[in-house]
């Protein structure tokens, strides 16, 4: 129960440290095509921290789930 707090706290901590930020700026006759393709790398990067950071909070929920199953069960009345 203590580290539920500390884990939302870290996703937050998380999501702001990964969120989106603007593609850079290029110059030159091909500097367009360079900033989508910055811009689609950064997106790509930023998918993939995405799913890993909710993948880890899924298995912390199933782990404290199990956790508060196995103290019901130790503790029944």
């Amino acid at each position: 129960m203590k580290r539920t707090p500390a884990l939302v706290l870290l996703a937050i901590l998380g999501l702001a440290c990964l969120r989106r930020a603007n593609a850079q700026i290029f110059r030159g006759p091909d500097s367009a095509r360079q900033a989508e393709k910055a811009g689609r790398k950064q997106q790509k990067a930023f998918n993939k921290a995405s799913r890993k950071q909710q993948k880890a909070l899924q298995k912390a929920a199933k782990k404290q789930q199990k956790a508060l199953k196995k103290y019901r069960k130790a503790h029944r009345s």
